[in-house]
């Protein structure tokens, strides 16, 4: 079961910003940057990993530390942090060009995030239309994977909707070398009423972190 926690607006450092962007201006905001996977990519190589389940560990793992991109409003409208997230990834398909959605349950533990992901791609990976598993969790945030470009810049809106989404939409590019690196874009999505640049920054500035540092475990299966 999903666990949360509300946040006290009588002493939380935002809850102006939260009132302004939610009520008066009710705006998203995107932050692309490019996040160096030459060492994710090494350790992948070395052991035999897929690397698309490897970075969406290393995403979930980053929205855990920053709580504002675990942010949703409860039934009765109040502002709550989850206590984790989980991802819901996208599958291609390549046999009509499609994607589905999927999610698995998240595990700070690598191995067992990467046996349940990967899992999961393979039981679910041949349904077709938009949701492949059932039983997706109110707990999620939106990862999916573009490697056919290495974009400079990445949106999404939802039209014709007054609300903006508060879980986070990250969305990976194609990786290419550069300067004894290998830089891979990532955008981020999110509403302007739960998360600012700060926020983006940490996140991004955190992705590299767990990406290296996953890198550098002895992480196995």
């Amino acid at each position: 079961m999903e666990h949360y926690t509300k946040i006290d607006m009588a002493t939380w450092p935002r809850r102006e910003h939260y009132r302004y962007y939610s009520q008066t201006l009710k705006v998203e905001f995107n932050m692309t940057a490019p996040v160096n996977v030459k060492n994710l990519l090494g350790f992948c190589r070395a052991n035999g990993y897929r690397f698309y389940p490897a970075a969406i560990y290393c995403v979930t793992r980053t929205l855990g530390r920053i709580e504002n991109f675990r942010m949703f409003r409860n039934a009765d409208g109040e502002l709550c942090v989850w206590d984790r997230v989980v991802p819901n990834y996208t599958i291609f398909h390549a046999d009509d060009c499609t994607f589905s959605d999927c999610w698995t349950d998240f595990s700070d533990d690598f191995g067992t995030f990467y046996r349940a992901v990967t899992a999961d791609m393979q039981t679910f990976g041949g349904n077709h239309g938009i949701k492949a598993k059932p039983g997706q969790p109110a707990n999620f945030y939106c990862v999916s994977c573009t490697p056919w470009v290495s974009f400079t810049g990445c949106g999404s809106r939802v039209t014709g909707s007054s609300e903006p989404a508060f879980f986070p939409i990250i969305v990976m590019g194609r990786y290419e070398e550069s300067g004894g690196a290998v830089r891979m874009p990532v955008a981020l999505s999110i509403a302007h009423a739960v998360a600012d640049g700060y926020h983006a920054a940490l996140f991004f500035r955190y992705l590299q972190e767990e990406m290296d540092a996953l890198a550098a475990s002895e992480a196995g299966l």
